[in-house]
């Protein structure tokens, strides 16, 4: 049984790129009900209009990281934002970066290689949502990764989700031969998260999903946003399976 950890961040577009973000998040949950995958949320930064500008999940399931792999990349939609008065069709974006998470003989991480710091979690706006430092923050000094967690309102919760993001991307780098693999692995995944740099549109005026790699559309947008993405996965599967050895 396979686990992974996605961390989806708002990119371009400022208050629609985090509605954007929170939309992504929704999708790949309706998706991973329908796979019987168990979905565990590591940690989130609430937007002040109901957004996100990043969530960080974990999802553990039979064939998760086949499937899910390929979702790896910067996101792009195309429509009219609700908060829009004038009708106008903005473009904005959000990244994925998809993470396989280690067994825990595979990355062990000594105490004298962190820093903790902790702090009180907080809601959308900067509210604080709890009055004791249950937040957690992870420095790891060698690589200079940061992590955080503080959607649990227990302290021994969040270091643990803290630390299995910390695993996942330990674990991504160790995969590398050397750091500077590992960050351009990284930008080839998110990139800068420019509108130009893209694996896939959401286009809703056209009511049109358009995967670049493959050059292939999908229409009936609003079914695929409820976590309908079988014909898309499966595609991605097939077609780019031969060019990627993982």
């Amino acid at each position: 049984m396979d686990s992974v950890i996605i961390e989806i961040r708002a990119g371009a577009g400022g208050d629609e790129a985090s509605i954007f973000a929170r939309d992504l998040f929704e999708m790949y949950s309706k998706y991973a009900a329908s796979q019987d995958w168990r979905l565990f949320v590591l940690d989130s930064n609430a937007s002040s209009i109901n957004g996100f500008k990043q969530i960080t999940f974990e999802l553990k399931g039979e064939n998760v990281l086949s499937k899910m792999k390929n979702e790896a990349g910067v996101h792009r939609v195309q429509r009219v934002p609700k908060t829009e008065k004038n009708n106008r069709i903005h473009t904005s974006t959000a990244s994925v970066a998809v993470l396989p998470k280690p067994q825990e003989t595979e990355i062990r991480i000594k105490p004298s290689e962190i820093k903790m710091d902790f702090y009180k979690s907080s809601g959308p706006g900067g509210q604080n949502v709890n009055k004791r430092q249950t937040a957690v923050r992870i420095t790891h000094l060698p690589t200079n990764f940061v992590v955080c967690s503080q959607v649990e309102r227990n302290l021994e919760d969040n270091k643990r989700a803290a630390l299995t993001i910390l695993q996942a991307k330990l674990y991504d780098l160790k995969k590398n031969a050397a750091q500077s693999q590992i960050l351009q692995e990284r930008k080839q995944q998110i990139g800068t998260m420019d509108r130009s740099e893209k694996i896939r549109t959401y286009n809703f005026p056209q009511d049109r999903i358009t995967d670049h790699r493959l050059n292939k559309s999908w229409h009936n947008i609003d079914r695929i946003m409820k976590g309908k993405l079988d014909d898309i996965v499966e595609k991605l599967k097939t077609e780019l399976q031969g060019s990627d050895p993982s």
